[in-house]
């Protein structure tokens, strides 16, 4: 007799071809119409699911895993990051969290150079011209950016996506830098032409584009503070396709307006879609709406590796993605 298939619900709307494999595979609930769900819903679906499969905007605290029952056995998050779900306390209540490692990579480091580029030559400011249809011809002296070109990339977490970045920049003729839990190893520093800084503090006041890749986790919480963006150059920029809560993002706006900052580009911001309303009126910035993994061929990557954590699960195995507190 054939073992009764794993009931999974998913929060989200996501890839055809990834809901119609889970079709065929588990008994699925899926999202319509594409809403996020609120905290009852969540708690109502984790107590009727076997796995729950949430997405960034989820937010699953103690609080609401003891809600769930009995019933719930694994969260296969689809996304790499995991700060939006208390780990710790589903283990401790029996229930596996598995994530989706290694597929953003690309997409987000592509991304991190647009952001680059975008602030550096004014990229935004040109294309608001042109669509007002305002543009009067070419002029010497307008819309002068800079060139990046043999600038100071500090790099904050140089792990896959930093890496990633390093690659790109030097492409274009950057000079690398970073800073990192741990240093890496002196092959791929040499790979990178990479210079490591054991103080963020003082690699801050010698680039002139910071990229930020690390995650958002206590440690990192406001980790670019305002004592330490008041380190950067005024002639500085700072990109972000990480997580918003690395950046004092009142302090960053309040520079930025008081020239203090030269620039910034955000695809993540502090808290979640409400940004600071005087963030959006700055010229200077480049705002994305999380963009830094929104490629099909990214997103139809990660439905897979979900798709994987949770089949293993079901053939009695860990998930190959198992995320452990120990990790984060």
């Amino acid at each position: 007799m054939a073992a009764a298939r794993l009931s999974v619900v998913v929060t989200r709307r996501l890839p055809e071809a990834v809901e119609t494999r889970m079709k065929e595979l588990f008994d699925v609930e899926l999202r319509d119409p594409d809403t996020k769900m609120n905290r009852e819903e969540l708690a109502q679906a984790m107590r009727r699911a076997d796995v729950l499969v949430p997405c960034v905007t989820d937010q699953i605290d103690a609080n609401l895993l003891a809600q769930a029952g009995e019933k719930l056995k694994l969260i296969a998050n689809y996304g790499a990051g995991v700060d939006h779900i208390d780990v710790q306390s589903a283990r401790q209540r029996g229930v596996l969290v598995s994530n989706t490692p290694g597929v953003v990579t690309e997409d987000t480091a592509d991304m991190a150079l647009a952001l680059i580029l975008g602030v550096v030559r004014r990229i935004p400011e040109g294309l608001q011209v042109m669509q007002a249809g305002e543009w009067q011809g070419w002029a010497p002296t307008a819309f002068m950016g800079g060139r990046i070109a043999g600038r100071r990339l500090g790099i904050l977490g140089m792990g896959r996506i930093g890496q990633a970045v390093a690659k790109r920049a030097r492409a274009f003729g950057m000079q690398i830098h970073y800073h990192n839990r741990k240093r890496l190893r002196p092959e791929v520093e040499e790979e990178h032409e990479a210079t490591y800084w054991e103080s963020l503090d003082q690699m801050v006041t010698r680039i002139d584009i910071l990229s930020i890749n690390c995650p958002h986790t206590p440690s990192t919480f406001h980790l670019l503070n305002a004592r330490r963006l008041k380190l950067m150059k005024p002639t500085a920029v700072i990109v972000n396709t990480s997580r918003g809560e690395v950046i004092d993002e009142n302090a960053l706006t309040r520079m930025l307006r008081a020239g203090e900052i030269a620039g910034a580009g955000l695809d993540v911001f502090e808290h979640g879609h409400e940004i600071n309303p005087r963030l959006r009126q700055l010229p200077n910035v480049v705002l994305l709406p999380h963009m830094g993994s929104a490629t099909v061929e990214g997103r139809i990557e990660m439905g897979e590796k979900v798709i994987i954590n949770i089949k293993t699960f079901a053939d009695g195995h860990r998930p190959p993605d198992l995320v452990v507190p120990s990790m984060l």
